[in-house]
């Protein structure tokens, strides 16, 4: 049994796409010594909390990579369900975290907190991408009411989320809703037309929808007074000084002054990558670039190389998932982009966020390991043949 039990794992990572597994595992790894840099005071455990969701998030995505990402999708009314109940109950019971200007969590016993936002990623990602490919099967992804059935499907979560105060998930999703339908095959038309109504609607959307601590904070971009920047542009200000001050290799990790006195506030969030830059230098956040560089390309890859619409997107919203939340983080961290609460994928503290992001990871693994034929019907792929016959065996 125990020969059979390891000739199954075996068999698993024969058939997964290891490199990735090691791009986001490094990544991670190299998160949790940033994070443990900024924290050596003590004083508060981010440390803990986030190994816990490497774990907790690592184990989810090899349950999930077991299962066919075909099946997966077929349950997407359940996975809606989920996600827009826990978004709805953020209206309800949601809390206000430390350091945060939305409700956007759920108090969880233990002192832990839960994000419903980040979880409603991930469960979009299937159901949108579970959209297009029945539009695309049915042949309406060029017709004017299947798009707008799909800018209503993404105009939801968008909604409510909006609603919750938390603005920067709603460009990830909107990011997330634009970049899909193109690469599903949506016409540009379409996309000419948004982007026309959205330069229109600027004027509403500055005097109509942003609050006065949002239109400062992108005003602070191009000049402020003194009372301003110690306000609004203080946390950009103070991050780019401490990139600045590690030059190209760095005061060593753990040795960073201004790392050790907290300097940048909340520096062990959106601000992580100021702590690669103080301690690390300019070596340290080349690393960084690179390790999402790699995991970016390797998703790609997987996307191409899926049979059917439904894999391909599926890739795809991971795809710009990360790639969205890292230029929005760095745009932010840099001064180059106003602070939206967004966090650097993998680095950032946060149990929700890196948890959720594993459960990603999951999905692109399943689209690499399960197959389809050129007919695009599922290949029905066991679960571990092996290690369930090993297990459940008389």
């Amino acid at each position: 049994m125990i020969k059979n039990i390891f000739g199954g794992i075996a068999d698993y990572f024969r058939r997964t796409d290891k490199i990735f597994w090691v791009l986001t595992l490094m990544a991670s790894l190299y998160g949790l010594c940033l994070i443990a840099s900024q924290q050596r005071d003590g004083e508060v455990n981010f440390l803990r909390t986030q190994i816990m969701a490497v774990c907790l998030g690592y184990a989810a995505a090899i349950v999930l990579s077991l299962f066919d990402y075909n099946y997966i999708a077929k349950l997407w009314p359940y996975i809606a369900f989920v996600a827009l109940s826990l978004t709805f109950a953020v209206f309800f019971i949601g809390i206000q975290v430390s350091g945060t200007d939305d409700v956007g969590w759920i108090s969880l016993p233990g002192g832990l907190t839960f994000q419903p936002s980040e979880l409603t990623k991930i469960c979009f990602i299937v159901t949108f991408a579970k959209h297009l490919s029945y539009l695309a099967e049915t042949e309406r992804l060029r017709t004017f009411l299947g798009v707008m059935t799909l800018v209503f499907h993404a105009s939801v979560p968008m909604a409510l989320i909006h609603m919750q105060g938390d603005d920067g998930a709603v460009l990830v999703f909107g990011a997330m809703f634009l970049v899909m339908s193109f690469a599903a095959g949506v016409q540009v038309r379409y996309f000419i037309a948004l982007f026309a109504a959205v330069l229109c609607a600027v004027p509403l959307v500055w005097t109509r929808f942003m609050n006065e601590d949002q239109q400062n904070r992108l005003m602070v971009l191009f000049g402020a007074d003194d009372k301003t920047m110690q306000t609004y542009g203080w946390q950009q200000y103070q991050g780019k000084i401490s990139i600045a001050s590690g030059g190209v290799t760095g005061k060593g990790l753990f040795n960073g002054p201004r790392v050790a006195n907290d300097v940048v506030p909340y520096q062990e969030n959106d601000f992580i990558f100021t702590v690669a830059g103080e301690e690390l230098g300019f070596i340290g956040c080349a690393a960084i670039l690179l390790l999402f560089f790699l995991m970016l390309l390797k998703v790609l890859m997987t996307s191409s190389a899926a049979s059917n619409v439904l894999g391909k997107s599926i890739c795809m919203g991971f795809f710009v998932l990360i790639g969205v939340q890292v230029m929005i983080n760095l745009g932010m961290v840099l001064g180059l982009l106003p602070v939206v609460g967004i966090t650097l994928p993998f680095f950032s503290s946060g149990g929700t966020s890196v948890a959720c992001l594993y459960l990603g990871v999951g999905l692109v693994q399943s689209v690499h390991m399960h197959p389809t034929d050129p007919e695009n019907k599922p290949v029905r792929v066991e679960v571990s043949k092996t290690i369930r016959g090993s297990i459940f065996a008389p």
